[in-house]
């Protein structure tokens, strides 16, 4: 007897708690994944008494980052007017993953939220078009990149890394022009840190957040495109 799959099923996102913790449960697949991004809501790995669990999210404040407030620092200015770093789109999506789940100084353990199950849900993602990643070369070899999550006017931004100094910055002051050119209104962020502050970044309410998306996902968008990112 075949059994069948579950379907996708979240509860109402303001049920979520004050850490944003949802639900726990459900599955990695496709059908999940992108029914929570729909919903404003998005995966990470959890510890619950040494055990590694699935669990759902939905914060309250939302981190966002809006098109015209990117902070690009100076240096990184020089250097992308220089033509220091070369941008691909979707040319390395795999590589671009494998750098960002790679441990970082900060990482405790193997508590690393990027594990092989996630990383193997966004190349699903990828291979059915809505996963992407932007690469940063540096004379022929990777040295930063990210990788997001579109659906219509939507992008997702997952993880950045860098091999070199401000490569991963690099990344992010190319996709957000193109986004923006391509017509995109809502850059997700999930959280804000130190970080993604210095970067631009900003919390909004989740009813905020909401209304927002509900709009973005109606947009007829393409990501999908032969135009390199320009600074």
């Amino acid at each position: 007897m075949q059994h069948q799959r579950q379907r996708p099923s979240f509860p109402p996102v303001e049920e979520a708690g004050p850490d944003g913790l949802l639900m726990t449960g459900g599955s990695l697949a496709p059908d999940w994944m992108l029914e929570a991004y729909r919903r404003g809501i998005f995966a990470m790995p959890i510890r619950v008494d040494r055990r590694r669990m699935l669990a759902w999210i939905s914060p309250d404040p939302r981190g966002i980052l809006e098109f015209d407030g990117l902070h690009v620092s100076r240096r990184l200015g020089r250097r992308l007017a220089r033509g220091e770093f070369q941008f691909t789109v979707d040319r390395a999506f795999a590589a671009v993953v494998e750098g960002c789940a790679a441990p970082r100084r900060d990482d405790v353990g193997d508590d690393v939220w990027l594990t092989l199950s996630m990383q193997n849900a966004y190349q699903s993602l990828h291979e059915l078009g809505y996963a992407h990643s932007v690469e940063v070369w540096q004379d022929g070899m990777l040295v930063g990149g990210l990788f997001g999550v579109a659906i219509g006017g939507l992008f997702a931004g997952e993880s950045m890394f860098y091999r070199v100094a401000d490569a991963s910055k690099a990344a992010l002051a190319a996709i957000v022009p193109y986004l923006e050119r391509r017509g995109y209104t809502l850059f997700d962020v999930q959280w804000t840190n130190a970080h993604t502050r210095r970067l631009g970044a900003i919390d909004i309410p989740r009813s905020e957040y909401q209304e927002r998306l509900a709009e973005a996902i109606k947009l007829p968008i393409s990501f999908r495109s032969h135009e390199m990112p320009a600074q």
